[in-house]
C-alpha cells in the first residue's frame, strides 16, 4: 500500500512540475462525469416524476366509479359475521354500462356468497374499461417521487460509470507509461557518479 499525504483540494489544476498532462485530462474527466451525473440525475428524476404525478392526476379526473351487477352468484359462502376482512374476496362476473352506452363485462373481487343482481362499485375509464381505483393525490405524489428517485438513479449511473471507465483507462495507462520510464531509468540508480 503506498503512503498517501494529507488531502489538497484541487490539487490537479495547481501549478505541480510532476504534474502530467494524463493528471489534468484526468481531473477534467471526473469533473465532467460529476456535473454530467448530477445534471442528467436531477432532469430525469424530475421529468418522470412531473410525468407520473400528471398520468396519475389525469386517471383521477377521468376515471369514474360506476355501479355493475353480478352476472351470476359469487363462489363461496357468505359472511356471518357483521364484518368481513378485505383479504376474504372471490373473483365474480359483473356487467355494467360504459357511458357511451355499450355494455361490458368482467371480473372483479366480490364477497363470497353474494347473490346474483347485486350491485358492486367498479371504476370505468372513458372508454368503459374496467379500471383499478385510481390514487389520491397524495398516493400519487408519493408513488411520482420515488419513480422520479428511481429514474434519477438509473440516469446519473450512466455517466457515473462511463466516467470511473474512462478514469480506470486512464489509469492503466499512465501506469503503463510510468513502467516504461522506470524499465529506462530504473538501471541507473544503481551506478555511481563522480
Amino acid at each position: 500500500m503506498a503512503f498517501r499525504g494529507p488531502k489538497v483540494w484541487l490539487w490537479r489544476w495547481r501549478r505541480n512540475p510532476l504534474k502530467r498532462r494524463a493528471d489534468t485530462v484526468e481531473a477534467w474527466v471526473v469533473l465532467g462525469a460529476w456535473l454530467v451525473t448530477v445534471v442528467a440525475g436531477v432532469l430525469a428524476g424530475l421529468a418522470a416524476t412531473q410525468s407520473v404525478e400528471h398520468g396519475l392526476a389525469r386517471e383521477r379526473v377521468e376515471w369514474r366509479q360506476i355501479e355493475a351487477r353480478l352476472i351470476e352468484k359469487a363462489p363461496g359462502k357468505a359472511a356471518t359475521g357483521t364484518g368481513t376482512a378485505s383479504g376474504d374476496q372471490v373473483w365474480g362476473t359483473v356487467r355494467w354500462t360504459a357511458p357511451d352506452g355499450s355494455g361490458h363485462t368482467g371480473q372483479v373481487r366480490v364477497h363470497p356468497g353474494s347473490p346474483a343482481g347485486s350491485t358492486v362499485a367498479i371504476w370505468s375509464d372513458r372508454q368503459g374499461h374496467l379500471v383499478t381505483k385510481p390514487a389520491t393525490a397524495s398516493q400519487a405524489h408519493l408513488r411520482a417521487s420515488l419513480i422520479g428517485v428511481l429514474v434519477g438513479i438509473s440516469a446519473a449511473a450512466v455517466p457515473f460509470v462511463g466516467g470511473r471507465v474512462l478514469c480506470g483507462r486512464l489509469e492503466r495507462r499512465r501506469m503503463a507509461q510510468w513502467d516504461t520510464e522506470w524499465s529506462r531509468f530504473g538501471p541507473l540508480w544503481g551506478r555511481k557518479t563522480r
